[in-house]
């Protein structure tokens, strides 16, 4: 039997939740576990519940979704996270993404997408909604030294490491990533896997925007 992606509604409004469980718990190999009002609540629900895909709102009473992302994924065995906001501005973006969140949905998402993005997510693969990803690809250095900062990180990689972050960089899967560098599914995986212990990120949303700092994707 397929595994049953585990999921934890982070909102505060109740009926935002209340529409997502009906949604998600239709969805088959998709159960909802949990429910939380605020950041906090989402810390003690994760203890309990142990969800694979947190999603998380932004702006909540008494802990934030950005706050609430960075020390769930600090963990040891974290969840993913994919936040769903109505707030889409940069600064939001890049903080949440940094927090380690392996997904930016907004509200207005379709809800075939939202269940798509909790299946890849729980399967390792960030997703971001098509305006996100285009104010990204857009986006320029925003911080002095941040260029110079990416590329001194990345040159730690071995060749064959730095062509698959570059790879990540430019929204390539792993099976695109294979197709391309003719290297088997498990050898990237080991590299992703590599690249993350070795630059000390948390998921491969991370490696795309150092590659993107360093004007290489």
């Amino acid at each position: 039997m397929a595994r049953v992606i585990r999921v934890l509604l982070v909102d505060d409004d109740a009926l935002v939740r209340a529409g997502l469980a009906m949604m998600l718990d239709g969805a088959a190999g998709i159960s909802v576990v949990g429910e939380a009002a605020d950041g906090q609540e989402a810390i003690t629900a994760t203890d309990a519940h142990a969800p694979d895909v947190v999603l998380m709102d932004l702006r909540m009473p008494r802990l934030d979704g950005i706050t609430a992302t960075r020390r769930l994924r600090a963990r040891a065995r974290p969840p993913e996270v994919i936040v769903l906001t109505t707030f889409d501005t940069d600064e939001n973006i890049l903080h949440a993404l940094r927090a380690g969140a392996s997904g930016f949905l907004l509200k207005d998402t379709p809800p075939p997408q939202i269940v798509e993005a909790v299946t890849r997510v729980a399967a390792g693969e960030p997703i971001l909604s098509p305006r996100i990803t285009r104010r990204l690809m857009e986006r320029t250095v925003a911080q002095a030294g941040a260029y110079e900062r990416a590329r001194a990180t990345l040159a730690a990689l071995t060749p064959r490491e730095y062509e698959v972050a570059l790879a990540i960089g430019r929204g390539r899967t792993n099976a695109d990533i294979a197709a391309e560098l003719a290297m088997g599914i498990t050898t990237v995986k080991a590299h992703v896997s590599n690249i993350l212990t070795k630059l000390g990120l948390d998921n491969r949303t991370q490696i795309a925007l150092l590659a993107h700092d360093a004007g290489l994707a």
